[in-house]
């Protein structure tokens, strides 16, 4: 009887210690597990967006005294500024700097078109056509020209050996 009883037991203890590691939440790994450093460019890469984004405020705030078009561009010049910190910070993180260069033209390019569209809108009829299609045509050098940038800085790492791209087989054993 005692035997039994001590099987019983096991049993229902074996049975209880399972049943609590599947309740158990394990802990989620959150900032208290990352390493330091990491903590640290991750403080500081928030601050920086919050200055970004302060600084767009007052850039619009700055905006609200104006009146019509004048207003437009400002805000449009403001937007640009706040695309292009955003992406120069993105950049300053990213892995695949030649990606990011061109992520950083493109905004610039995308910035002073918008604010070159603005500025057209001053003219009217076929000035103001001519005006937002020389814009357009200017936006795209710049990106045409970033896009050949980073081609040119890929291909330059690929020949090189650069952290270009290897296959599994190339891959040095562990």
């Amino acid at each position: 009887m005692l035997k039994l009883s001590s099987i019983a037991l096991a049993v229902a203890f074996a049975f209880a210690t399972a049943a609590q590691a599947q309740t158990t939440q394990t802990p989620k790994r959150d900032t208290a597990d990352k390493p330091r450093a990491e903590q640290s460019n991750r403080k500081a890469k928030n601050a920086e967006e919050e200055q970004i984004e302060a600084a767009y405020k007052a850039d619009k705030a700055k905006c609200d005294s104006l009146k019509a078009n004048a207003k437009d561009i400002c805000m449009a010049e403001a937007k640009g500024k706040q695309k292009v910190a955003k992406a120069e910070l993105d950049a300053r993180n990213d892995k695949d700097q030649a990606k990011a260069q061109k992520k950083v033209q493109d905004a610039k390019a995308e910035a002073t078109y918008e604010v070159a569209k603005e500025r057209c809108d001053e003219q009217k009829g076929e000035a103001k056509d001519a005006c937002v299609k020389q814009a357009r045509v200017e936006r795209d050098k710049a990106k045409g020209k970033a896009e050949k940038t980073a081609e040119a800085k890929r291909e330059q790492r690929a020949a090189t050996g650069g952290s270009a791209e290897r296959k599994p087989a190339d891959r040095p054993a562990k």
